[in-house]
Formats: structure tokens, sequence, C-alpha cells
């Protein structure tokens, strides 16, 4: 049996989870991350995308937007500016969401924020890839 460590989610309206767990990845500015029991000290930027939790044979996802991470030996801890379980997701929404920032990313206009855009495309296809996880 592999050992187990805290996970806590916490987000500005909510605690989101705050259970033991075998194993938790998400994505980070440097790339994918996948986390167990005596991880190295380490503090990370979140990337938008999945975030899986493993508890034995359970496997929980949600859609994690943006955050910074506390990794600690036998603790982990999300600060996460927005969480969703798939559950929550409006894919109609996520989808128009979606069709918006790839306009503005083809339409090259000056008054367009490159980054915003792409972030936001980056949340919406977070949003959309957990809400077919449901």
């Amino acid at each position: 049996m592999a050992e187990k460590f805290k996970l806590t989610i916490v987000a500005p309206d909510r605690e989101f989870f705050d259970e033991e767990v075998d194993m938790v990845e998400f994505n980070t500015t440097e790339g994918e991350i996948g986390i167990y029991a005596g991880h190295a000290p380490l503090t990370v930027i979140v990337n938008p995308g999945i975030l899986t939790i493993t508890q034995g044979e359970t496997v929980k996802n949600a859609a994690l937007h943006a955050g910074f991470v506390q990794i600690l030996p036998q603790e982990v801890t999300i600060l996460a500016e927005i969480i969703e379980w798939p559950g929550e997701i409006d894919e109609e929404r996520a989808n128009a969401a979606r069709q918006r920032a790839e306009s503005r990313l083809s339409e090259h206009s000056s008054g367009i924020d490159i980054d915003r855009a792409q972030a936001a495309l980056m949340r919406s296809i977070a949003r959309i890839n957990a809400a077919k996880l449901k």
C-alpha cells in the first residue's frame, strides 16, 4: 500500500478538498507534475489543465485554472484562483468562451491583449476537457 499525504485545495470561495491521497497530478508553468508522499519541498505556479487526485482505486478530476502550490514531503497545499469539479462546468459556456478566445487570437488587432486571450483559451480548454470526464 502506497504512503499517503494530505492534500488541501483552497479557492477564494471555498475549501475545495482536504483529504489524504496517494497521488496528485496537475500542470505547472514548467510542465506536468505528479506528486507522491515524500516529494522534495517545492513551490510551483499552476498552468490551466486537469487536476487528477488518486485515492486508492478512486480517481477524481477537476479543472484547475490558476494558482500556487506548496509541496512538502507529507503535505501539498494548492491555493487555487479557480477550480471546478466536472459536474460544476457549463459545457456550452466553456465552448462559447473557447470560440471567443480563438476569435480574438485570430484577429491580430493591436487592441487585443494576446496573453489574456491565450490564458482565456487555456482555461476554456481545461473546462471542456474536465467536463468530458463527468
